[in-house]
């Protein structure tokens, strides 16, 4: 590995900066019986950009049995909101 690390460095402009934390904002956790992946920052990111941040955290975010339905006198929503705020 250190020899691929060395012919890498001569070839490209690069640093080595050990073990690998955060790719394109999903956290990586390395451990000896596995690499594990978490989106806890980014979900972190979109709680807080939807007003949500401080909201209590549930095991089952719906109620067991619910129907949704359509609320024809609800407020109006703009479609592209939701897509503007996680594509980022």
């Amino acid at each position: 590995m250190l020899e691929f690390k060395k012919s890498m460095i001569k070839v490209f402009n690069m640093t080595d900066l050990g073990k690998m934390r955060f790719f394109l904002s999903i956290e990586v956790l390395q451990k000896d019986n596995g690499i594990y992946v978490y989106q806890r920052k980014y979900t972190l990111e979109v709680l807080r950009d939807f007003g949500m941040g401080e909201s209590n955290a549930v095991m089952n975010p719906i109620v067991p049995s619910f129907k949704i339905g359509k609320n024809e006198e609800g407020d109006r929503i703009d479609e592209t909101y939701y897509k503007k705020k996680i594509s980022r």
